[in-house]
């Protein structure tokens, strides 16, 4: 009886507690948690860093500025000692805190606080965004794959009709026309410099992405037998989406959540390269390596690091994804070993 004890004691686990304890136990989620943590926390301190760190103003050019580096007045745009000696190079990074320690851009503003500021509205524009999509793509394809017949067929070609489009392309097409008149449907109205412009348009492209499989999923859990019970006993919709339908669907629904977020910030780190993304005065990590592309070759770091933390923060995401799904489809890893 005392060997078979165990055998009842896992039966009897429920799969969220399985989760949680594979997950607790996975070194890809704390090493995965503990970057994007601490990436959150200091994007966050940007006014903190800008007020009482370096004090300046990273959204306003500083071309006469200076600072002061071993008792010395030194300026922040230094006059060009090479070739025809034409044009004028940003102060180098001081690895000083407060004083440039990352360098200057091509128009004075402190790179270190302009990373920050710039962090913030990228991984706010991929969380938000990210979140959109599940939310419209969750929605649509329980609906289409719950309801059939003529709704799935409606919902279904709108998704076709926006899974046929390349992601950047339609990206940058929905950018470049809403950017020039802004947005206004009924009493929604959104300016063309507006922030919620990029949430929009990333969180619009990519629904199809968690829609399609959502409502393949449902489809097959209409088919199942304890929905076709609850069905023959009577239940409303309603009460079957919530009851038998969501909870079924919920855990792929969190496998996409990290996978969407990185879509998001990489799609908008793109177009705000491409100058269709976030508008000035506001930064982002996309635009950023905008700015320091021509200073490249003397002060690489302008450019190199928003795009090291684009790649630390999508792999990231990647990794904490990886580790929710084997948590909570443990035949996944199985799969993905074969």
């Amino acid at each position: 009886m005392t060997d078979r004890e165990p055998a009842v004691q896992v039966l009897s686990e429920s799969p969220g507690r399985i989760a949680r304890e594979t997950l607790a136990h996975d070194r890809r989620t704390w090493i995965a948690s503990a970057l994007l943590l601490f990436i959150v926390v200091l994007t966050l301190s940007a006014p903190l860093y800008a007020t009482y760190v370096s004090k300046t103003d990273p959204f306003v050019s500083s071309i006469n500025g200076t600072t002061v580096i071993d008792g010395q007045e030194v300026s922040v745009l230094q006059q060009s000692t090479e070739g025809l000696r034409i044009g004028v190079n940003p102060i180098g990074p001081t690895w000083r805190i407060g004083s440039y320690a990352l360098g200057a851009d091509n128009q004075g503003r402190d790179v270190a606080a302009r990373l920050l500021y710039g962090g913030t509205n990228t991984l706010l524009i991929g969380f938000t965004a990210g979140f959109l999509t599940i939310t419209i793509g969750t929605l649509l394809g329980v609906i289409a794959g719950y309801s059939g017949k003529f709704v799935d067929s409606f919902i279904s070609r709108i998704l076709d009709v926006i899974w046929a489009f390349p992601v950047y392309l339609l990206s940058i097409s929905l950018s470049v026309v809403l950017l020039t008149s802004g947005f206004k449907w009924g009493p929604i109205s959104l300016e063309a410099g507006s922030l919620y412009l990029p949430i929009f348009i990333i969180g619009l492209v990519y629904v199809p992405y968690v829609a399609r499989p959502i409502r393949g999923q449902v489809i097959a859990l209409r088919e199942r037998e304890f929905v076709k019970a609850a069905i023959g006993s009577g239940a409303k919709s309603s009460q079957i989406i919530f009851r038998e339908i969501l909870p079924n669907v919920i855990p792929s629904v969190i496998v996409f959540i990290p996978m969407m977020v990185a879509l998001a910030m990489l799609t908008e780190s793109a177009l705000s390269f491409l100058s269709i993304g976030v508008q000035p005065p506001d930064a982002s990590w996309g635009t950023i390596i905008k700015d320091g592309l021509g200073l490249l070759y003397t002060r690489p770091l302008v450019a190199l690091l928003p795009g090291l933390l684009i790649v630390i923060t999508a792999v990231s995401l990647n990794l904490l994804g990886d580790a929710v799904r084997d948590a909570l489809d443990p035949k996944a890893r199985m799969r993905g070993a074969v």
